[in-house]
């Protein structure tokens, strides 16, 4: 004896085919986006680490300022060129704070 045919209907097959495609995709997808995410943290460290050295090379450029505009080292420099320093000839400027 032979088994009926059960025929299934084009509407229920598609709906079949729709899920299968889903459960396939749904991995895939994840195992993506975790990846693109991945890349995307190591850019953001990337990032991170070169504005932390650039900060602290300005921090040491900022130290190397302060450092050379100090009195004692123009006092310094100007004794070594012949100069000196007078204190009559010092014009000090405020600057207008309501600006």
């Amino acid at each position: 004896m032979r088994k009926p045919k059960i025929k299934i209907p084009f509407f229920e097959g598609f709906l079949w085919c729709i899920v299968a495609l889903l459960l396939l995709a749904i991995p895939i997808s994840s195992v993506y986006i975790k990846a693109v995410l991945s890349e995307t943290n190591i850019t953001l460290q990337t990032a991170k680490d070169n504005l932390e050295q650039q900060a602290n090379t300005n921090e040491g450029l900022k130290m190397e300022i302060n450092e050379l505009a100090s009195l004692d080292k123009i006092q310094s420099v100007a004794n070594e060129n012949g100069l000196s320093y007078n204190n009559d000839n010092v014009i000090v400027v405020e600057q207008d704070k309501e600006k």
